[in-house]
C-alpha cells in the first residue's frame, strides 16, 4: 500500500490539475511533489500523469485512483475530526453522599450541561465519611466541619434541619402537627464512622419538637431511604434544608414547625491542597457557588455532639 502521505499529495495534484498549484496547497516544493508523484508511479507500476501544455492531465489508472482516494481522505478527516472533538471534552470526577447528589446536585445538573455542554460530570457516591480526598478526584462536596487532610474548603450551607412527613400522614392525625410530633414514628438515620449530623436525640436535647427521642420507628443507613419512608407515610423524618426543598415544593413532603435547627456542621466543597484545578473543574465551581441559595434568617442555633 502507498503512504497515506503519497496519496495525499496525488489527490492534491489531480484535484489542481498542476504540481505547482499542488505544491503551493501542500506548502511543499514543486520538485518535492514532483519526486513524490515519481514514487507514486514506481510503486503502483502505472502512470497516472501526462504532462500536457501548462499542466498534467489524469490517465485512465489516475482517474480509476482519484475517486476512492478522495473518499478515503474524506474518511480520514472526518475520523480526525470526530477524534479532535472528543479529545477536547473534559472530564470532572465528583466525589460526595448520596442525599447531596440525588436531591440537591442531580435536578440542577440539566442546567449546567446546557451551559457547557464539552464538560462531563462524573459522581462518585458513598455513605460513608470520606478520610482523605482521593487523588483521582478533582472534587468532593462532603458534609461535616470542612477539614479533610490536604484539602481546602469552603463552605456551601450550613445544616439546617426541621421535622418533615407525608400530607397523607399529617391529615391522618387531622392536620394536628403538635399531635403528630407527640405519636408518630420517628424514622432514624444511623450515623457511618466519623459522622456527626443532627439525629433525634439531639433534637429532643434542645427543642420541644419532640418529648423524647423515641426509637419506635425505623432506622436507615441511607437518607435517600429515610425520606422514602416519610414520604411513603411511615412516620417523621428529619429534613435538612437544601435537601428536602424540592420535595416540599412538589408536595411530596410536608413541613412540621416553621422554626429550624443550625448546628456549626454543614457541607463544604473540598479540593486538593497543593494541585492545580483544571479548567472544568473551575468551571463546575462557579457554576455551583452561583447557584448557591442567598442566606436567610429565622433559624434557632443549636450545637450537637
Amino acid at each position: 500500500m502507498p503512504s497515506l502521505e503519497l496519496l495525499r499529495v496525488f489527490e492534491s495534484c489531480a484535484r489542481c490539475q498542476g504540481f505547482t498549484a499542488a505544491a503551493a496547497e501542500l506548502g511543499m516544493t514543486q520538485p518535492a511533489v514532483s519526486q513524490q508523484m515519481q514514487r507514486l508511479e514506481r510503486e503502483l507500476g502505472n502512470r497516472l500523469f501526462e504532462r500536457v501544455h501548462r499542466g498534467i492531465a489524469l490517465t485512465v489508472s489516475g482517474q480509476a485512483l482519484l475517486a476512492p482516494v478522495q473518499q478515503a481522505l474524506d474518511l480520514v478527516r472526518d475520523a480526525v475530526a470526530l477524534a479532535s472533538a472528543r479529545s477536547s471534552r473534559q472530564s470532572l470526577s465528583i466525589a460526595t453522599d448520596f442525599a447531596f447528589a440525588a436531591y440537591w446536585l442531580m435536578p440542577r445538573l440539566s442546567r449546567f450541561y446546557a451551559q457547557h455542554p464539552d464538560i462531563d460530570v462524573s459522581l462518585v457516591t458513598s455513605n460513608r465519611a470520606l478520610p482523605a480526598l482521593a487523588p483521582d478526584m478533582d472534587l468532593a462536596i462532603v458534609f461535616g466541619d470542612g477539614h479533610l487532610p490536604r484539602a481546602r474548603g469552603r463552605p456551601l450551607f450550613r445544616e439546617e434541619v426541621f421535622p418533615v412527613c407525608s400530607p397523607q400522614l399529617l391529615q391522618r392525625h387531622g392536620g394536628d402537627t403538635a399531635a403528630l410530633l407527640r405519636a408518630a414514628p420517628l424514622l432514624h438515620l444511623k450515623p457511618a464512622a466519623g459522622q456527626s449530623w443532627f439525629d433525634w436525640p439531639a433534637v429532643a436535647r434542645s427543642s420541644d419538637w419532640v418529648v423524647a427521642a423515641r426509637d419506635d420507628g425505623a432506622a436507615f443507613d441511607n437518607y435517600t431511604m429515610v425520606l422514602g419512608a416519610a414520604i411513603a407515610g411511615q412516620g417523621i423524618a428529619i429534613g435538612w434544608r437544601h435537601l428536602v426543598d424540592d420535595l416540599l415544593q412538589q408536595s411530596l413532603l410536608v413541613r412540621l414547625r416553621d422554626d429550624a435547627m443550625q448546628s456549626p456542621y454543614g457541607y463544604h466543597l473540598l479540593t486538593a491542597q497543593h494541585k492545580k484545578l483544571p479548567a472544568g473543574a473551575r468551571t463546575f465551581v462557579d457554576w455551583l457557588l452561583a447557584e448557591l441559595p442567598g442566606p436567610e434568617g429565622g433559624t434557632v442555633d443549636s450545637r450537637h455532639g
